[in-house]
């Protein structure tokens, strides 16, 4: 009252209040960053990483224990941060999509079509800020489309800077002749050129600190995501990696010596680890030291709101070596197990709490509706937003998870991930419980639902139960599990979430395999698709068209990218007239049994429909 008594008087006396700046929001996205990585994760085994920057980041502000990536690879989880529709309804669930639906004899499970890109009018986070008064800048991986570099890019997004390169971080891909050749030197003229701390000069992170420079007299939004900390596994630091060979006892020409049993042994791993902090540590510091041109006597920093995390969980390994381990948590990266989807999640910045943490769970689709709320910015009209605004968390009772509430006001109880790929699986955490949905219900391989007890949660703090998912309570609890298990079909069904489909052509028995519909015969006026279909025992419910539009078609474009269009059936023909760009089509029937009859056949090399052309 006092306040607003006051407020009233300066406004009748004609002095004007002085109003705090919009502030300015640093989003640091590692690429395939382990929940275990970071130093200041630490819960069992000690980390080897020494990540000094990012631990400071923790202790400026909090820490989040359960928070998680929209999915557990990077397109759609890059692609759920920045348009803020989680995946499996935007029907990116993986990457390098924008392909032709197939399988081999000898899967019993085909991969749904899914999509490769954002939509090019995909009204971002970028774009949202932009249009309220924000500069925005996006600075190294994008990996929202195609391909790394195609179209639509940073700058068809909404951002109006972009440094779209790999920096230092590819090094084997980017002038190394090998891992232990051609590392980086500190004399001048090497464009990865040490500095005297031993790290290599990235330009990434350059392009992210003149980006900041700048436009520092503005609010402004910077999309960090660096390279760091993918394969390939290199350093262009000798001595960095040298460090770490010592510290870890290795020899790194040797790798099947150290790599074969797991655990954080990798010596190049970890460097890449340290440079990665290294970086985020030269952005924190740039922020502290710079004037903050809106707020005189402050700096940057104080006005500044930073979020690090993670696409998605460790990645293990791969051509027979290790990288990392998320142990206590099971498996990693593209695996619906803790491990690949719990990341780490620091959020700092002004008003918010140092040195906290919380087990409130949070997700990296909460990023589009927390940003707007810090930048006082009302969602645009009719854009859905699957995340969760944590702002009331943020800087409220931090192990209060009803303050964290969803679009439609009500808080958040579970999450979901969609992966129809792979081992093809569905997931739902509600509460202390995750339930895990195989859809492969033939082979045996998997245990259809597996139910885990992870945590037990009281008064805000979880107690340690089963974060390793060693135990298999569906059978145990299966109320719990069909309940939960109907709960994740009504969402995915909300979203209109594409599911793998049974493969008639698999060489193994199925059930139903006998009563495929089939595509008789099919005609083309230009664009126009007319075809005949007949079931043979199983009801046609969705006829997808899977349709080229061929490289050149957009700029960048590094081959053609294949969508989807509904057709409509009815009566044994389906009829649709499909755009003008594309090029070459097939009809894949999908039947009430849940399989899916491509025509002409896909999976044995049958030539797609030819478009364009006059009537045949």
């Amino acid at each position: 009252m006092i306040k607003r008594t006051l407020l009233c008087l300066g406004i009748a006396l004609g002095i004007h209040a002085h109003a705090a700046p919009a502030p300015n929001i640093v989003l640091m996205l590692a690429d395939d960053l382990g929940w275990q990585d970071v130093k200041c994760y630490d819960i069992d085994e000690p980390c080897p990483m020494e990540t000094p920057n990012i631990d400071a980041l923790a202790k400026r502000g909090i820490l989040f224990r359960h928070a998680y990536s929209p999915a557990p690879s990077c397109t759609p989880s890059r692609c759920a941060i920045m348009s803020g529709n989680h995946p499996a309804r935007a029907q990116t669930t993986h990457v390098s999509g924008g392909g032709v639906p197939g399988a081999k004899e000898n899967q019993l499970l085909i991969t749904p079509w899914f999509s490769g890109r954002m939509p090019a009018n995909e009204q971002t986070i970028a774009k949202t800020l932009r249009e309220n008064g924000y500069v925005t800048g996006h600075a190294g991986k994008w990996h929202m489309a195609h391909g790394h570099f195609s179209y639509p890019g940073p700058l068809d997004q909404g951002f109006d800077f972009t440094t779209h390169q790999g920096g230092g971080a590819r090094g084997v891909q980017q002038g190394m002749k090998n891992r232990l050749e051609g590392f980086a030197t500190d004399k001048a003229g090497d464009p990865y050129r040490l500095d005297a701390d031993g790290f290599p000069t990235d330009s990434v992170t350059e392009g992210a600190l003149k980006f900041m420079e700048t436009n520092k007299d503005k609010p402004f939004f910077l999309y960090y995501a660096t390279w760091l900390v993918h394969a390939p596994i290199q350093s262009r630091s000798k001595p960095l990696l040298d460090k770490y060979c010592k510290k870890l006892g290795v020899d790194p020409a040797n790798h099947k010596e150290w790599s074969t049993d797991g655990g954080q042994k990798n010596p190049f791993y970890a460097a890449m680890v340290e440079t990665y902090d290294h970086y985020v540590g030269q952005l924190v510091a740039f922020l502290e030291n710079t004037d903050d041109p809106r707020n005189p006597g402050h700096k940057l920093i104080d006005n500044t709101y930073i979020f690090l995390s993670s696409d998605n969980g460790g990645a293990e390994g791969g051509h027979g070596e290790t990288f990392t381990d998320n142990a206590p948590l099971d498996k990693g990266k593209t695996s619906p197990k803790e491990g690949g989807v719990r990341v780490p999640f620091l959020v700092a910045g002004p008003g918010i709490p140092a040195g906290k943490e919380s087990d409130v769970m949070v997700n990296g689709l909460d990023f589009y509706p927390t940003f707007l709320s810090l930048a006082g910015v009302t969602k645009p009209e009719g854009k859905n937003l699957d995340g969760a605004n944590l702002q009331p968390l943020l800087t409220g009772a931090l192990d209060d998870s009803s303050l964290v509430l969803d679009q439609n006001g009500k808080p958040r109880t579970e999450m979901i991930w969609h992966y129809p790929h792979g081992n093809h699986q569905s997931t739902i955490r509600t509460g202390d419980y995750k339930l895990i949905r195989y859809y492969d219900t033939v082979s045996g391989k998997f245990p259809e639902l597996q139910l885990y007890h992870l945590v037990d949660t009281k008064s805000g703090k979880s107690g340690r139960v089963d974060i390793e998912e060693a135990k298999n309570l569906a059978a145990e609890m299966p109320d719990k599990a069909a309940e939960m298990n109907n709960r994740l079909t009504d969402i995915l069904t909300e979203m209109k979430a594409s599911y793998p489909y049974w493969n008639p052509n698999c060489k193994f028995p199925l059930p139903n395999q006998k009563k495929v519909p089939a595509v008789t015969g099919h005609s083309v006026d230009g664009h126009a698709l007319t075809a005949t279909y007949k079931e043979n025992g199983a009801r046609v419910v969705r006829v997808d068209l899977i349709y080229a539009v061929p490289a050149g078609g957009k700029k960048g474009q590094e081959s053609a990218e294949w969508f989807r269009a509904f057709g409509e059936f009815v009566n044994g023909q389906i009829k649709r007239a499909l755009p003008k760009e594309a090029t070459q089509c097939f009809i894949n029937l999908i039947d009430e049994n849940n399989f899916m009859v491509s025509y002409p056949n896909h999976s044995k090399g049958g030539a797609p429909i030819a478009l364009g052309k006059k009537k045949s």
